[in-house]
C-alpha cells in the first residue's frame, strides 16, 4: 500500500494548521519582553482569536469560495508576520550597535525563535496562495498552480493534493537551503515570496546568529 495517498480526504485537515498556529504562538510568547511588540500578550491574544475563526470561518465542502476566511488568514498572517519583523529588527539593532552587547545567549535564542516563526509564516502564505488556496486548489487547473510538486509527476499518486504539511516542508527546505529543493516555484509570485523568504533567513543566520555567536567568544 503506497505510503503517500491523501486521496480520500475530503478537505485539507484544518487542525494541520491549528497546531502550526499553535506553535507560533508559543515562539512568540516566549520572546523575550524586549524584543515583543507592545505588551507580551497583545499579538499572542489576537493570533488565538484568529486561529479559531480560521476553524469557524472555513466552509465543508471539498470546493469552495470565502471572501471571510481569505480575508481571516489574511490578517493572521498580517499579525505573525508583525510580531516576528518587530522582533527581527530588535534584534538586528542590538547586534550592530557599537560596543559590547550583553545576554549573547539570549540573543541566540531569539534568533532561532525568528528563523522558526518565519518558516511558519511563509508555510501558511504558501498554503493560502497556491492555485487559489486550499478551499480551490483541488478544482485549479495545471496552469494555476504557484508550486509543482513531486509527487504531481506520480500516475500512481493521481488524486495526490498537498496539505498544510507539505507547505510546512517546503518552507523549511527554503529557509535553510536559501533555494528551493524538490519542490520548484512555477508562478513568479511564488519566486518572489520564496526569494524573500530567503533573505530574511540569510539575514537572521549569517548576520544575528553570527554575531551572537561572535559575542559568546
Amino acid at each position: 500500500m503506497p505510503l503517500l495517498r491523501n486521496k480520500h480526504h475530503d478537505h485539507d485537515p484544518v487542525w494541520h494548521v491549528e497546531l502550526i498556529v499553535l506553535a507560533v504562538i508559543v515562539l512568540q510568547l516566549v520572546l523575550p519582553d524586549r524584543f515583543v511588540f507592545d505588551g507580551h500578550w497583545l499579538l499572542p491574544v489576537l493570533e488565538v482569536l484568529l486561529a479559531l475563526l480560521l476553524l469557524a470561518t472555513t466552509p465543508k465542502e471539498k470546493v469552495f469560495r470565502s471572501f471571510r476566511r481569505r480575508v481571516n488568514v489574511v490578517l493572521l498572517l498580517a499579525v505573525i508576520a508583525l510580531g516576528n519583523v518587530y522582533a527581527l529588527l530588535g534584534v538586528a539593532g542590538q547586534l550592530l550597535q557599537q560596543g559590547r552587547v550583553s545576554n549573547g545567549r539570549e540573543l541566540i535564542l531569539t534568533a532561532v525563535n525568528i528563523y522558526l516563526t518565519n518558516i511558519i509564516v511563509f508555510a501558511l502564505l504558501y498554503w493560502e496562495m497556491d492555485a487559489g488556496g486550499p478551499g480551490r486548489r483541488r478544482a485549479a487547473h495545471d496552469v494555476e498552480r504557484d508550486f509543482l510538486f513531486p509527487q504531481s509527476g506520480i500516475a500512481s499518486l493521481s488524486g495526490w493534493h498537498p496539505t498544510s504539511i507539505d507547505y510546512l516542508y517546503v518552507s523549511s527546505t527554503n529557509a535553510t537551503a536559501f533555494s528551493p529543493t524538490d519542490t520548484l516555484p512555477l508562478s513568479r509570485r511564488a519566486k518572489m515570496l520564496m526569494l524573500a523568504q530567503s533573505v530574511v533567513s540569510l539575514t537572521v543566520v549569517a548576520l544575528v546568529a553570527a554575531r551572537a555567536v561572535n559575542i559568546l567568544n
